[in-house]
């Protein structure tokens, strides 16, 4: 399935959320907090510097590049959930971080 909407990304990611929720719930009897999201997202976003590192030849385990894109489409997913959960429009963000840095940039 081709994703061409980031309104049916963030959906998407949501729903996957709340399914873990749910393993979380029925393994650990509460779902993480916003705070054990986060750790969870700096953790792929560590595996995704061995991931890259693997791929250009700077570290010795053999990375595939079926891991490094998992690990690339997981902090996205991360980071849709993090902004979800603050109460943060991902789309705003993103598009003022966009105008912004491309304002510095031009002047």
């Amino acid at each position: 399935m081709s994703i061409d909407n980031f309104d049916e990304i963030i959906r998407r990611s949501m729903e996957i959320r709340k399914k873990y929720h749910e393993l979380e719930i029925m393994h650990h009897g509460s779902e993480w907090t916003l705070e054990e999201d986060a750790l969870a997202y700096l953790t792929d976003a560590g595996l995704v510097g061995r991931n890259i590192m693997s791929q250009q030849q700077r570290w010795p385990k053999a990375g595939s590049e079926a891991d490094l894109e998992h690990k690339l489409g997981e902090n996205i997913w991360w980071l849709i959930v993090l902004a979800e959960r603050s109460g943060i429009n991902i789309k705003d963000a993103t598009n003022n971080f966009l105008n912004e840095t491309d304002s510095k940039l031009k002047s």
